[in-house]
């Protein structure tokens, strides 16, 4: 998919592969990343006073992008919003079909598709080899996230409240989990050079 800047088309490159064992790993990695984020997405807690529950699917999303890199990434996110709106029960609460997707949480799962491709585009660049650029990659997902989920949500709850409702809650769990994959990553980039 794009270079070998990304961890995984780093573990998984084999110059004699033949099209259709590429197109069965490609495939594979796909769904395995759509089934990740489901199952990320059943842990879910819900918080009294916001229509918007803490899962684990942004963590899920971030991850799969700078691992994935952009292309493969965008289309692990759309996989899982299409098994979504298919009627499979991947969305939070085992919820599916379109008019989740138009709920209150719909601009969160709208903004995992531009905040995967984004980051896993910087990943394609490079940046999951560093502390520091792995943190920026994540923190811009991050934002990207919140702005779709909060635009989104003012629609019905009012601009005022979406904040505070919508972005607030989530912050310091978010810090921790740019955090853990920042620490992380670059480490398994070294061991790789160590391995190779």
């Amino acid at each position: 998919m794009c270079g070998n800047n990304n961890l995984v088309n780093v573990l998984t490159t084999e110059k004699e592969m033949s099209k259709t064992n590429r197109l069965l790993m490609e495939s594979t990695l796909v769904i395995t990343g759509s089934l990740f984020i489901a199952i990320m997405s059943q842990l879910s807690f819900i918080l009294p006073f916001t229509p918007v529950p803490i899962t684990g699917q942004t963590f899920a999303v971030l991850l799969l992008a700078i691992l994935y890199g952009g292309t493969r990434a965008g289309i692990t996110v759309s996989a899982y919003l299409i098994e979504g709106l298919s009627g499979l029960p991947v969305f939070s609460k085992a919820g599916f079909g379109l008019v989740h997707l138009l709920g209150p949480t719909g601009g969160y799962l709208m903004g995992f598709l531009v905040s995967a491709y984004l980051v896993g585009s910087l990943a394609d660049k490079g940046w999951s080899k560093s502390i520091l650029k792995t943190g920026v990659a994540m923190f811009l997902g991050n934002v990207i996230i919140y702005s779709f989920g909060t635009v989104w949500l003012s629609a019905f709850i009012g601009i005022n409240k979406a904040f505070s409702a919508g972005v607030l809650p989530f912050i310091i769990g978010d810090i921790l989990k740019i955090m853990i994959i920042s620490a992380v990553l670059p480490s398994a980039w070294k061991l790789l050079k160590k391995i190779s």
